[in-house]
């Protein structure tokens, strides 16, 4: 059986090796899935179907409604600080969407689709707005005919990328799905927005008996964005109040110019910076410990009924076979070298990773799935589109892109 599965590419040189994968009648009876909903909608016609808009079936929403519960779905707050998310392009308004459409990538193919569609609003996972644009042209380069057309065909654009990838339920847990139930959680956590409270610093100092406490006290609770605490301790230098400020990041300065003035206090004075508290559920990637272990061969098979693939790139880590077992598996959607650098996992699944990354974690007797960047990430927007049909009421149409697929394919 294993044999007519993984047929090994002619050059031994690379950690690497091609898994092609028999007729999808032997493997679909092999492996009955569990949730068929993940595969909908995932066919890729060499053209769209052109669908005009039904106004009495989808009455539309408002264009900031859509973009809230968006928000809601998957925060902002949770993308990494270096990505761009969120509302990118914004026709005049007023913009009732009615129609939407899901997209991995904002290409020229997949944005004529949606012109097509008679589209007002597309979701694009990754930001067709990345690196800054210093000009518009519909005669420039292919992003920038993108950002032209879609804002003279009035179509917003919309992208949730890293928060999609951190939030809980998101695209990770998605992916972490791929070869069985197991125990899941984030390899880092993300933070959250807010510190606790609001207060992003504590300012603690003793005043001794000599100093007017009354007036300090008075000072501190007319400052904006302070909160006053303070307690009677006595110690070897007699009774002392001891005194605890939280203030937000503005108040900071007014607080510690007020208790500069009182030389006996600035001396005794502590300032703490508080931490944003992590989010349990919430964070990049996913650490999966399986509940049943299985083989380095079953857990290939499942990735590609998972991803709908009909192969992926395989290197096994040191020592390791296609009958060694795998316990538990880290993933990250997309480009995973960062997020996966230094994790112990039997096993990594990502969308792609350099020769040299691959080579690391091969030495450590990892085994590496690789599905290229985007195959790693498509299939969860079948499972974004349900979420979002009851997030908007079923007010607005909400369709996958026929046209959107990985650059990449084998040949």
């Amino acid at each position: 059986m294993i044999g007519s599965v993984f047929t090994e590419l002619p050059s031994s040189r690379s950690p690497l090796r091609m898994l092609l994968l028999p007729p999808i009648s032997r493997w679909l009876s092999a492996f009955p899935l569990q949730n068929s909903n993940h595969f909908r909608c995932l066919v890729h016609p060499s053209s769209p179907t052109l669908h005009p808009r039904n106004s009495r079936t989808h009455s539309g929403m408002e264009l900031r409604a859509v973009v809230s519960a968006l928000e809601k779905l998957a925060p902002p707050s949770l993308a990494e600080s270096w990505d761009n998310v969120g509302l990118l392009v914004e026709p005049s308004p007023p913009l009732i969407v009615r129609s939407m459409l899901l997209t991995n990538d904002l290409t020229e193919a997949v944005l004529e689709e949606a012109l097509a569609k008679k589209a007002d609003f597309i979701l694009s996972y990754h930001p067709p707005i990345f690196k800054a644009l210093k000009r518009l042209r519909s005669t420039g380069g292919w992003k920038e005919r993108v950002i032209v057309k879609a804002l003279e065909g009035r179509v917003a654009v919309y992208s949730p990328h890293t928060a999609c990838d951190c939030v809980s339920g998101g695209v990770n847990d998605w992916l972490a799905k791929a070869i069985g139930p197991a125990s899941v959680s984030p390899l880092s956590h993300s933070l959250s927005a807010q510190f606790p409270g609001a207060w992003a610093h504590q300012l603690e100092f003793s005043v001794g008996s000599e100093t007017d406490l009354g007036s300090i006290l008075a000072e501190l609770n007319s400052l904006q964005g302070a909160a006053v605490h303070y307690h009677t301790a006595r110690s070897s230098s007699g009774e002392q109040t001891r005194v605890s400020v939280n203030c937000t990041a503005p108040a900071l300065t007014q607080t510690m110019q007020l208790l500069s003035r009182e030389s006996a206090i600035y001396r005794t004075l502590q300032v703490l910076q508080l931490s944003k508290p992590p989010i349990p559920d919430a964070g990049p990637g996913r650490m999966c410990t399986l509940n049943d272990p299985v083989t380095i061969a079953t857990a290939v098979q499942r990735i590609k009924t998972h991803l709908r693939l009909s192969h992926v790139r395989l290197a096994l880590g040191a020592h390791c076979t296609l009958d060694s077992l795998v316990k538990s598996m880290a993933v990250c959607a997309g480009s995973g070298s960062s997020v996966l650098n230094g994790v112990t996992a039997d096993l990594y699944l990502t969308g792609e990773m350099s020769h040299h990354e691959v080579l690391d974690a091969v030495a450590v007797g990892t085994s590496v799935v690789l599905c290229d960047h985007s195959n790693s990430e498509r299939g969860f927007l079948s499972e974004l589109r349900e979420a979002l049909t009851g997030q908007l009421q079923g007010k607005v149409e909400v369709q996958l892109s026929e046209t959107d697929r990985d650059p990449l394919e084998i040949v």
